[in-house]
């Protein structure tokens, strides 16, 4: 009886196994986000950016410095003793303003006696001119009374220009600095009294490596910042070029003229200077981390039909952020700017943000 009921067991056993594969209890699914036909290949995600002509300024950025319009140390031309000072420091003064007088009362009486000779020697010039005209005295005689007449004229002369010089003027528009000396000081022509400053409009002086000098020419835009203040973008325009490239450092300096109404400039300070070398409305910008140097040229990756096609391009300008296309690429084109380590030449790839 066992043995029996045992056979029919191994009966049933076999059906069982027989069974599975025809009622597919143990197979996978078809469907699924898992499940994929046999040797189909993976896709790499990637973002992509779409290639569109822009504006773009090709700057060269440098350091710089601020420069006064005017500015130059007042002094005597004359040695003395200061009588009066007429300005106060850190205001404002205008172009021919009496600033500072010096003790001239020796000048003064000089020119009074010469003054007095000047009328002697004058009615004696007439008395001879007289004489002469009647024949009463020889051409010599009359001659040295004019010649008297007009050597006193002269020395009143000088010492008009003496006098004048014992005066300091103003000889433009602008603020004066600190002063260095007190009424009552005696000054000599070294002596520095202040300094005056023209500061509107702002000079701003910097250099440029000497390659870019085919490129530079006077009214050349700039834009700038001071130091500790980069919020506040100043612009400016080239003025004036130096006519040759220092030997040593191969530089070539430049000056632009800068609106300082409000006084934000001040000489001295340090800029950071953008110059605008060329601008262009339809330049093509990837971002560097989408070129791929190598032996034969630079390359990108672009995504096209759903692959990553390798296209050699021709690179320009670059920034810290983007390079300057020059040909390869064309407008429309999404350049692969993600996943570059893993691009081959059409490779599967999916895009799944374009910026």
């Amino acid at each position: 009886m066992k043995k029996r009921i045992f056979t029919i067991s191994i009966a049933i056993l076999v059906v069982i196994l027989l069974a599975i594969p025809k009622l597919g209890l143990f197979d996978k699914k078809s469907s699924g986000p898992d499940n994929k036909p046999a040797g189909a290949p993976s896709l790499l995600q990637v973002q992509g950016h779409l290639l569109q002509p822009t504006n773009f300024d090709n700057t060269l950025v440098i350091t710089g410095s601020v420069l006064a319009n005017e500015s130059l140390e007042l002094k005597s031309e004359s040695s003395g003793k200061i009588t009066k000072i007429n300005f106060k420091e850190g205001t404002q003064v205008r172009a021919g303003e009496l600033l500072v007088q010096i003790n001239d009362e020796e000048i003064r009486a000089q020119i009074e006696k010469q003054r007095y000779m000047q009328k002697l020697n004058k009615d004696n010039e007439y008395r001879q001119r007289q004489l002469f005209k009647k024949d009463a005295i020889s051409q010599e005689e009359y001659d040295n009374a004019l010649n008297r007449l007009n050597t006193t004229i002269s020395d009143i002369k000088v010492l008009e220009a003496q006098l004048q010089k014992t005066r300091v003027y103003a000889p433009f528009n602008g603020t004066i600095g600190l002063r260095y000396v007190s009424n009552g000081a005696y000054i000599t022509p070294s002596t520095v009294i202040a300094t005056l400053y023209n500061n509107s409009p702002a000079k701003i002086e910097f250099a440029i490596p000497s390659r870019y000098s085919p490129l530079i020419s006077t009214g050349k835009k700039i834009r700038f910042t001071i130091e500790n203040d980069t919020s506040r973008v100043f612009d400016g325009e080239v003025y004036a070029i130096e006519p040759r490239i220092n030997e040593e450092t191969r530089t070539l300096k430049l000056r632009a003229l800068a609106d300082n109404s409000k006084g934000f400039l001040i000489p001295g300070q340090f800029v950071k200077v953008d110059l605008i070398l060329n601008s262009k409305s339809d330049a093509l910008l990837i971002p560097t981390q989408a070129v791929i140097p190598g032996q034969a040229g630079q390359k990108v990756f672009v995504a096209r039909s759903g692959m990553a096609k390798e296209v050699m391009v021709e690179t320009g300008t670059r920034t810290n952020v983007s390079i300057e296309i020059l040909s390869g690429l064309q407008p429309g084109d999404t350049v692969i700017t993600t996943g570059i380590l893993q691009l081959r030449h059409e490779l599967p790839v999916q895009v799944v943000k374009v910026n």
